[in-house]
């Protein structure tokens, strides 16, 4: 089978297309036929290896984080899906590698499909709602009829967290592309802020709760608008001391993660403000919880009609990352007219 893989870290983006063997299954595993797999934000930074800090992956290795597809075979332990079933699923992050043409993964990671779901829209949908699904309900402990602000939130998360936000009570502010302003509306949203035209900074105050999608440069901003005893939880700014206890890190990282962390905390402390860094992790109980949200809410990812196929790597990345994209960008590895699509 072709598989897209990675021999060195480095920030050119350079992958390459080779021929390896199908996975075997083992007892508790399944085997995927591959339908469509997203290209993320996180592709990014492993190939650049700015996550080698939380996993560092043996070389060489299949790149790709989430997809959809077909089960074809599996385990003798697996008894709670079939062979046949349309699944979806955000791969567990140490044994990642959905740009493949078959993917191997225990049965516990995985969802069947959402009825309102395609292989297209299911490929993009778990890494980016698991992120928002466990920013809301594990890092943020959210309450209903609390205002949740998304700088920078008109992106592929942004298109997943609003909704979901929504259908757990919070009264949703957004700032992003006027382009987008329209779309967001029509998700849900409460306030949308043209970023072009306004500063959030002079709109807002007493936010309850904020998920950074932009990084350091915001973070003072994002500070002047939220209430003391808040959260503001990162996708992108530095992990902390508690992310790294949280997840059972060595003392080495703790340590290393405590001072990456440390002028988050220190800016977050003055201001009576909790700082948190969420990484999603793979989880098939919460998956499924998330499949039946997105069925009630009809809840739908936004996809870039430019679809790539595997020898269109280079391309795909270059357009993903550098690119005013229109949703997630896919991989399509299969015939979609021959299965569900």
């Amino acid at each position: 089978m072709k598989a897209i893989q990675l021999s060195k870290y480095n920030k050119k983006l350079n992958v390459k297309v080779n021929e390896i063997p199908i996975p075997q299954v083992n007892s508790n595993d399944v085997l995927i036929k591959v339908a469509y797999a997203a290209i993320n934000p996180l592709e990014n930074l492993t190939i650049s290896g700015k996550v080698r800090l939380i996993q560092d992956y043996k070389k060489t290795f299949t790149l790709g984080n989430e997809l959809s597809g077909t089960i074809v075979n599996i385990g003798t332990e697996v008894n709670e899906f079939s062979v046949g079933d349309s699944v979806y699923t955000r791969l567990p992050i140490e044994k990642i590698g959905s740009f493949a043409d078959y993917v191997t993964v225990d049965a516990k990671y995985i969802s069947l499909l959402p009825n309102n779901l395609d292989f297209k829209t299911g490929a993009a949908a778990a890494l980016t709602g698991l992120t928002a699904y466990q920013a809301l309900t594990e890092e943020l402990n959210i309450e209903s009829g609390k205002t949740l602000f998304i700088p920078g939130g008109s992106g592929s998360f942004g298109q997943m967290a609003v909704p979901i936000a929504k259908s757990l009570g919070l009264n949703v502010i957004v700032s992003g592309s006027p382009r987008l302003k329209k779309q967001f509306i029509n998700k849900g949203v409460d306030q949308y802020i043209d970023y072009k035209q306004e500063n959030y900074w002079d709109l807002l105050s007493d936010v309850d709760y904020i998920i950074d999608t932009l990084g350091p440069s915001e973070f003072d901003k994002e500070l002047s608008v939220i209430k003391p005893g808040g959260t503001i939880v990162s996708l992108i700014n530095s992990p902390n001391k508690y992310f790294a206890k949280k997840n059972g890190f060595s003392k080495l990282k703790t340590k290393l993660f405590s001072l990456a962390g440390k002028k988050f905390d220190k800016k977050a402390n003055r201001k009576d403000v909790n700082y948190r860094f969420v990484f999603v992790r793979a989880d098939g109980n919460q998956l499924r919880a998330l499949s039946q949200m997105i069925e009630n809410e009809n809840i739908v990812p936004d996809i870039d009609p430019k679809i790539f196929t595997i020898n269109d790597i280079n391309e795909a990345l270059n357009y993903a990352f550098h690119h005013h994209t229109n949703g997630k960008v896919l991989l399509n590895f299969t015939d979609i007219n021959s299965i569900k699509n």
